[in-house]
């Protein structure tokens, strides 16, 4: 199956076309998913693949070379489950799609609901299978599945909506009764934070819900791309912060702030010095850092 799709986009986030990009797509089917051990569910996201010889779709585009699509079928780095979680309607499968490379295309919807591809993140690469399969059915065992199955999670919830607001808190809830003994990465997502006329969850709520469930934070617009790049980008880095080394995390801070820019650097100098000089301000400073996804 080849997509085809001409060179339009949405959105100030830029995505550029590459010839070879990196995509798998699929439904899932719970007899598929019974039992669950890591070789089978490894074929499961692997057994079918879009042609990569066509006119494809965009992928990821970055302002530096640190964040691009790999062109390889095969991850050198490690294959981490996402799972998407969140009411029905707040765009979980609008930033899949994005991932994916298949949204608003002509097989959007044959593209199934679990997308895998591999991106560099920080210089190294790593393979991402995101599984948009928490409305797939309304069964209660794979809903308990995707509750224990994940290396992350997103929680999405719209700025919009209210009850799928606080629908993201009861799913935190859950999250944490069933990884009770594990400190597993988990980004709280408000997403269509273009609808500044209809919106309903202030970003401060956000922020508040993340730190009082003590997980990231991040507001997205699958319809402009807005933060899509970083959500996922993000997301390795929170999985890699807990399965590596010091040494290795180190290393790519380090390296992340030799490519940061000067003004970057000013700000985060002088925010420093700010919040040193007044207790509220170094409180509101650790609040903030739930939007910070390159750290714990």
């Amino acid at each position: 199956m080849t997509l085809n799709r001409g060179d339009k986009r949405r959105g100030s986030t830029p995505f550029a076309a590459q010839q070879h990009l990196h995509r798998r797509s699929m439904p899932v089917d719970e007899r598929d998913l019974r039992p669950p051990p890591p070789e089978e569910l490894s074929g499961l996201v692997r057994c079918t693949s879009y042609s990569p010889g066509g006119a494809h779709r965009q992928s990821w585009a970055s302002d530096s070379s640190d964040s691009v699509i790999s062109s390889g079928s095969d991850s050198d780095g490690g294959l981490y489950k996402v799972i998407l979680l969140g009411e029905h309607g707040v765009g979980k499968t609008s930033l899949a799609r994005i991932f994916g490379g298949v949204e608003d295309c002509a097989d959007a919807e044959e593209a199934g609901n679990t997308y895998d591809r591999s991106i560099i993140v920080d210089g190294e690469e790593a393979s991402l299978v995101v599984f948009d399969i928490w409305e797939q059915d309304d069964s209660q065992w794979l809903q308990n599945h995707c509750m224990k199955m994940g290396d992350a999670y997103i929680i999405v919830y719209s700025v919009t909506d209210k009850v799928s607001f606080e629908k993201a808190s009861e799913l935190r809830i859950q999250l944490r009764r069933a990884r009770q003994t594990e400190d597993i990465p988990i980004i709280l997502v408000g997403n269509k934070s273009d609808l500044v006329r209809s919106r309903e969850v202030s970003v401060d709520e956000g922020r508040a819900c993340a730190v009082v469930f003590d997980c990231k934070f991040i507001e997205t617009s699958a319809a402009l791309h807005h933060n899509v790049k970083d959500l996922f980008e993000g997301i390795v880095r929170q999985i890699r912060l807990r399965k590596d080394s010091k040494e290795d995390n180190a290393r790519r801070m380090a390296n992340a702030k030799r490519r940061e820019s000067i003004s970057k650097k000013a700000k985060r100098f002088l925010g420093r010095i700010v919040a040193k000089n007044n207790k509220k301000m170094a409180f509101k400073a650790k609040s903030k850092s739930c939007h910070d996804l390159s750290v714990l």
